[in-house]
């Protein structure tokens, strides 16, 4: 994981701190802001394997820093350490950071990201949207997953709400009326959209009966929304094996009873009925549904970084964005 917060620390309102670069480095205004808190609404835990594929490659310390200890319940949620023979090891405090990453262009954008606050949830996203209004964020984006009754063998259902009604339109078949225990990343989009931030939720539909395994396909999905809707070109070749083999596993476990078998084919069966009244929407197909072609995607991204100048197919050297 990335180190904590290095250099010079302001401490604003004792709730975070802060490396200097986050109030003196212009590059930091204006990027997109991905959020995600594990703890709940996590099933198939895919809020925490996108975290970790997101952080685990890169290195350097995080912009903020908040202060765990005025923000966790530690005997409801008891970090994890390690007893070998003799010796205690292995003891990582709770972070809950402000990240600056780079995609797989090298297009920076930032994460917070870490568990989700017991305490203080007004507080801290007071702090929040200090945060994206002191670094003029462009759009912000998170995501969490919730078990539901749809079978491993369909693509992965995904629900949208926010500002961007484009996205909700496009996306979201599921458009119930319903009422339900907040998530932090709830009170966050809220205070966002009255501070007239532009804010997109993802949330990603994961078989019930997957739902407390780790189920990597969910993140992939997660992934697949929340780089499309950012543009950037977030990683999942790692995921993606590992969905592939976590597949091949379920598919023995169904094939081995019978119960597991009929389980499965009703859900497909109430799948498929329900496809055929709400068709399955792709953020990357076209306005005919049609799906775009490697060339079209190809095309679609030289235009996006030669318009943002990261890009010059005569010149693929030219126009590299600046460590």
């Amino acid at each position: 994981m990335i180190d904590p917060v290095t250099g010079p620390l302001q401490e604003p309102a004792g709730l975070y701190t802060a490396a200097r670069e986050l109030s003196e480095d212009a590059r930091l205004r204006g990027l997109p802001l991905i959020m995600g808190f594990t703890g709940f609404a996590d099933a198939g835990h895919a809020v925490r394997q996108i975290v970790d594929e997101l952080v685990d490659a890169q290195s350097g310390g995080a912009l903020a820093a908040f202060d765990v200890d005025q923000l966790l319940d530690y005997r409801s949620r008891r970090p994890r350490i390690r007893f070998v023979e003799d010796h205690l090891e292995g003891y990582e405090p709770p972070r809950l950071a402000l990240y600056r990453l780079t995609d797989g262009l090298g297009r920076p954008y930032l994460l917070l990201a870490g568990p989700e606050p017991d305490l203080q949830w007004e507080r801290f996203a007071r702090a929040v949207v200090g945060l994206v209004e002191q670094l003029d964020v462009s759009s912000v984006l998170w995501l969490h997953a919730i078990p539901m009754p749809v079978p491993h063998t369909r693509p992965l259902g995904v629900t949208v709400h926010g500002t961007r009604q484009e996205l909700v339109e496009r996306i979201s078949r599921w458009k119930p009326t319903v009422e339900f225990p907040a998530a932090i990343g709830h009170v966050l989009e809220l205070r966002l959209i009255e501070a007239g931030r532009d804010v997109t939720g993802f949330v990603v539909h994961v078989p019930h009966y997957l739902a407390d395994a780790e189920y990597p396909a969910a993140a992939v999905t997660g992934l697949e929304h929340l780089g499309a809707a950012s543009a950037l070109m977030l990683p999942s070749d790692r995921l993606r094996e590992a969905a592939r083999e976590v597949e091949r596993q379920v598919a023995e476990q169904v094939s081995a009873s019978a119960d597991v078998r009929e389980l499965v084919a009703g859900l497909e069966k109430r799948f498929d009925d329900r496809s055929e009244e709400f068709p399955l929407r792709s953020l990357l197909a076209g306005p005919e549904d049609e799906l775009p072609t490697a060339e079209d995607l190809g095309a679609a991204a030289e235009a996006f970084l030669a318009s943002h100048g990261g890009y010059d197919a005569g010149n693929p050297g030219r126009g590299r964005p600046a460590d």
